[in-house]
């Protein structure tokens, strides 16, 4: 797994693909992804803090930063 501290903030408020809340990260599983919002985030997303990012194989995870 690699880690990423790089600061990433969102300029356009996504939302939730499956709700549309107000979305904290993208999660990529292979060929299936999504913006999501708290109540659908995998585990792995809400483990990051806010701008982290994880990669793993073919699992990418980013937790959008907060803006100032």
């Amino acid at each position: 797994m690699k880690r990423g501290t790089e600061e990433i903030i969102m300029v356009e408020k996504m939302k939730c693909e499956y709700c549309e809340k107000d979305a904290i990260g993208y999660q990529g599983f292979g060929c299936c992804s999504a913006y999501v919002c708290l109540d659908h985030a995998d585990n792995f997303l809400l483990a990051l803090r806010p701008g982290e990012k994880l990669t793993s194989g073919e699992c990418y995870f980013e937790r959008f930063g907060i803006p100032d």
